[in-house]
């Protein structure tokens, strides 16, 4: 017997990764994410690869997960993928303190993010 499969969360031609508690502010992940939105995914790879930006390897290594999941899961052509979406979400907030002048207390927020990239393939035209 056992349960029934559940539904797929993307389209047929569609493969999505997750990174979860990535420790940086959502505001900045998603100037990363924005540099790779729409493009092919070898040039999206070789960006990321050439950033100056700390996050951009992680950022990398969600977007080479999701080619992974799109050629092995779903039986899609890695040379037509394009990243479709990549949006950033709040995760978690440590909040730490600094004592201050007069007696205050300075609030220190460290901020984590998840990030989600989903990729589309897409047939060429000829």
């Amino acid at each position: 017997m056992g349960k029934a499969q559940n539904p797929r969360r993307v389209a047929d031609n569609e493969a999505m990764a997750k990174a979860k508690m990535l420790r940086t502010s959502p505001q900045k992940l998603n100037l990363v994410a924005a540099m790779i939105r729409g493009k092919k995914v070898e040039k999206a790879l070789a960006d990321l690869t050439f950033s100056n930006k700390r996050i951009a390897q992680d950022v990398k290594k969600c977007l080479q997960s999701a080619i992974a999941n799109a050629e092995n899961n779903h039986n899609l052509d890695v040379d037509e993928l394009v990243v479709a979406e990549a949006f950033v979400g709040k995760n978690l907030t440590m909040k730490r303190g600094r004592p201050r002048a007069r007696g205050r207390f300075g609030k220190i927020m460290k901020p984590f993010s998840e990030l989600t990239i989903k990729v589309r393939q897409i047939e060429e035209q000829a």
